[in-house]
């Protein structure tokens, strides 16, 4: 094997895939609520040992808290690999958050709430890139992208086959601007 050869994957490879991964989707915000949801769950159950002393955090709730933090790990998971329903997860994981209050242990001592509630708020205003433009190489090849028209743009193209240029869409013409002939 040669120093130019490309047979194993290095860890920039793997970096660059995950980082295209985490761009198409909410990311940050499936994290966030994935993470609101653990201190949720736990702490209704957790018990500190000082010694001889146990302290125990659990409250009568107990279950609605475990139930609360299943529900905004599942939500955070749907974020990752389901983004379509963003909006959905989002307000499902507020909502969450703002039941965890009453229910548990005061949202995880305001720990999972402030996570779920951030997490929640991103997933709901986070949006897809809708222009991906494909790389400069990917134009070259015959299957690929469409012609560019004279400004060199091949996602904005200009008018159309005997269409005059100084008509636009936005004319308030029956007809939306076009001619007859195109």
């Amino acid at each position: 094997m040669s120093a130019e050869s490309t047979g194993s994957r290095g860890f920039t490879y793997w970096r660059l895939r995950f980082r295209a991964w985490r761009g198409a989707r909410p990311f940050w915000a499936g994290l966030f609520t994935l993470l609101g949801g653990l201190p949720i769950a736990y702490f209704p159950y957790a018990q500190l040992h000082f010694g001889n002393l146990t302290l125990a955090m659990s409250t009568t709730a107990g279950a609605g808290s475990l139930i609360i933090g299943v529900l905004l790990v599942t939500l955070g998971l749907t974020m990752w690999f389901q983004a379509i329903v963003r909006v959905f997860a989002g307000v499902a994981a507020i909502l969450l958050a703002l039941v965890s209050i009453p229910v548990s242990n005061i949202g995880g001592f305001l720990l999972g709430f402030l996570l779920a509630m951030v997490g929640g708020a991103l997933s709901i205003s986070w949006a897809p890139d809708k222009w991906v433009r494909p790389a400069p190489a990917e134009l070259d090849t015959p299957h690929g992208a469409p012609e560019p028209d004279g400004d060199g743009d091949p996602f904005f193209p200009g008018p159309r086959d005997g269409e005059d240029p100084n008509v636009t869409d936005t004319t308030a013409h029956a007809n939306g601007g076009r001619n007859s002939a195109g």
